[in-house]
């Protein structure tokens, strides 16, 4: 019986370590693909630049090292220094770390607010006839505008930041959550509800596993927005620490430097990629787990 028992256990272990190695591959093949795509667009890049100067094309816009710098020079310099004295990286690492805590609190901030709006909709359509026609309004507003009114309201600093990179992330958040929550199994839902289940107990039972693949697809989007909404936020709130500041500093001097300008919006590209994948680690932790644990 014993053997029996760690047979079957050892047959319940073997496809998990069989599918190692697909797994490796297929993760391998996804490097290679993303290495490749890099590469294209890097000869893509340097082939625009060899054949407008070649031709003197001057639509849709002169080339030169000033409006278009090569690839290699954006990456040399990086590790020049700066006036301040550290290596061009390390100032806009530093840079990156403080947009980076402002855009993750307004992130947080927001998702938090978007899943109450979608939880307090869903459970009655006259907030949603009431309600939902504004926060869609709300973003038809541009944030360059929003951004100095919000900093006038909260005072310079990192909490207006953060309230306005929370004003980019709410929006998809509440949309989807609520369509998810929404998508909730008729049939289990009335059973629920033939067992005389709570609203509350129908929410976290079966609403919010159901509205996962939908939040987490929103958060995917809100992620790389919160860091949109941070670097915008920095601009008028005179915030010199994050990467706002730099690239308003580096533009000054861009017919100069336009390389510094360049690695900057490189650094800033890197952030928001890192929060999108941020997302879909957490994603995949907590759906792909999810019917493993159910059953």
């Amino acid at each position: 019986m014993a053997q029996a028992g760690h047979a079957a256990a050892f047959r319940g272990r073997t496809p998990t370590r069989a599918l190692q190695p697909a797994q490796v591959r297929a993760a391998a093949v996804r490097a290679g693909t993303v290495v490749g795509v890099l590469l294209a667009l890097w000869g893509l890049w340097e082939l625009y630049r060899y054949v407008w100067i070649r031709e003197a094309w001057t639509w849709p816009f002169p080339v030169n090292d000033t409006t278009l710098p090569h690839i290699h020079s954006i990456f040399q310099a990086l590790g020049q220094p700066t006036s301040q004295g550290p290596l061009l990286i390390t100032f806009l690492l530093h840079a990156a770390w403080f947009t980076a805590k402002e855009a993750l609190v307004g992130f947080g901030l927001g998702a938090v607010v978007g899943f109450a709006l979608a939880v307090a909709l869903v459970h009655s359509r006259l907030a949603q006839r009431a309600l939902l026609p504004y926060i869609v309004a709300s973003q038809t507003i541009p944030i360059l505008a929003v951004a100095p009114m919000v900093v006038v309201w909260l005072k310079s600093g990192w909490q207006s930041v953060a309230v306005i990179a929370a004003y980019l992330t709410f929006f998809p958040v509440t949309i989807n959550t609520l369509r998810g929550l929404q998508s909730a199994d008729t049939a289990a839902h009335e059973l629920l509800r033939s067992y005389a289940a709570s609203r509350w107990k129908v929410l976290w039972k079966l609403r919010v596993p159901a509205s996962m693949p939908y939040l987490f697809s929103a958060l995917k989007v809100s992620a790389t927005a919160s860091v949109v909404g941070a670097i915008i936020g920095e601009l008028p709130s005179s915030i010199q620490g994050g990467l706002g500041g730099a690239i308003l500093n580096f533009n000054q001097y861009y017919s100069i430097t336009p390389a510094d300008l360049w690695a900057t919006n490189l650094i800033a590209a890197a952030l928001g990629i890192t929060f999108f994948v941020a997302v879909v680690l957490a994603e995949k932790l907590v759906v792909r787990r999810a019917p493993e644990q159910r059953a």
